[in-house]
């Protein structure tokens, strides 16, 4: 899903984790854009067999970033 993410209108970028539970956190320009990779066919079908196959459960959360920052030691 990621290469075809990628190619999306207004994907920005993606951010993921797992260990006990996974969580990963797509970027997109604008609801718009993310409303159209939910209804992206193979993005449907990717969905559908993640519920038949691997989750019980899954949260969905849209989210506006307004700031971002950070630091880091090299």
């Amino acid at each position: 899903m990621l290469a075809l993410a990628k190619l999306q209108k207004g994907y920005f970028g993606l951010e993921s984790g797992r260990n006990d539970i996974g969580i990963t956190v797509s970027y997109w320009e604008t609801l718009e854009d993310i409303v159209a990779w939910k209804n992206n066919v193979e993005h449907i079908e990717a969905r559908n067999l993640g519920r038949e196959k691997w989750f019980k459960t899954y949260q969905l959360r849209i989210c506006k970033v307004e700031l971002e920052y950070g630091f880091s030691v090299h």
